[in-house]
């Protein structure tokens, strides 16, 4: 399959091959946008073939070898401090491929401002002064601006992502062995927040409620690197202690990752209840 690019009317860029899907924004003079995008388009072709020539090993549970890959290589290592659970290289898949597409893009150039958008999984950069504001939709089943995510040169993360749960109609791509709505997550890179969201999405869970429906992921996408681990489908009425419950054990979960500094700061968002982790003054009010 090709990959394609576009610039488009409002000034970003557009690269798509496969699955991968990035929306992409350089900003300062107009010849270090134009060579900004050039180096991206470059680079792109080369991301997707590299992965898939990989694929078996990027699904394999940790712990594994590392692959031979550039972009691999980053999803492997985001994915590592969570080896003691069950975890593949593919949980960092969308974050590393935004590192990458942003590191191309960004290298030799004076850039006030850049970011590569790949599903909502955000890699960026930011030049001394410069800042990047990010919405906060904490339910896909009923889009809202729930917050903003304020995020300055001055802080040390440089990647935005967001799980949970994906069932038929809630518009997500991915399975999640957990019940919240939405986790995002902010860490030093793209690859490390979507392996981070990813876990912490799995924390926030409820095991063996009868209101909560799962099946397993291989009966859903043969092609899954889950197998025969249940996803969850769809969650039934809850009340509200068991909504507190849910996030709290994923709340744990963040603050001990927060702790050992694998993320700067999360967000959890079960039916409409939403918990905050760690330095997340980041995050305002919509």
């Amino acid at each position: 399959m090709s990959a394609l690019a576009a610039r488009l009317a409002d000034g970003r860029l557009h690269l798509q091959q496969g699955p991968i899907d990035c929306l992409c924004r350089a900003e300062g003079e107009a010849g270090e946008v134009r060579a900004a995008y050039a180096q991206a388009i470059a680079a792109f072709p080369a991301i997707l073939p590299e992965l898939c020539a990989e694929l078996p090993k990027l699904r394999a549970p940790l712990p594994s070898l590392p692959p031979q890959g550039r972009v691999a290589r980053a999803m492997h290592r985001a994915c590592l401090p969570f080896a003691d659970r069950f975890i593949t290289p593919m949980a960092a898949v969308a974050g590393a491929v935004a590192d990458a597409v942003l590191a191309a893009m960004c290298a030799g150039r004076h850039l006030r401002r850049a970011f590569v958008n790949n599903g909502g999984d955000i890699a960026f950069h930011l030049a001394p002064g410069a800042a990047l504001r990010a919405g906060l939709v904490a339910d896909l089943a009923s889009p809202a601006l729930d917050g903003v995510f304020v995020l300055d040169a001055a802080h040390p993360a440089r990647g935005l992502a967001t799980s949970g749960r994906a069932c038929k109609g809630r518009g997500g791509k991915s399975f999640s062995l957990g019940i919240a709505d939405a986790v995002s997550v902010v860490a030093r890179d793209a690859a490390a927040a979507d392996a981070a969201a990813t876990m912490i999405g799995n924390a926030v869970d409820l095991p063996a409620h009868p209101a909560i429906h799962r099946a397993p992921a291989c009966e859903i996408d043969p092609m899954s690197d889950l197998g025969e681990r249940p996803v969850t489908l769809d969650v039934g009425p809850l009340d509200a202690a068991e909504i507190a419950a849910a996030l709290d054990a994923g709340r744990v979960f963040a603050d001990a990752l927060a702790r050992a500094g694998l993320i700067t700061g999360a967000v959890l968002a079960l039916r409409g209840e939403i918990v905050v982790v760690a330095a997340m003054a980041l995050l305002e009010d919509a």
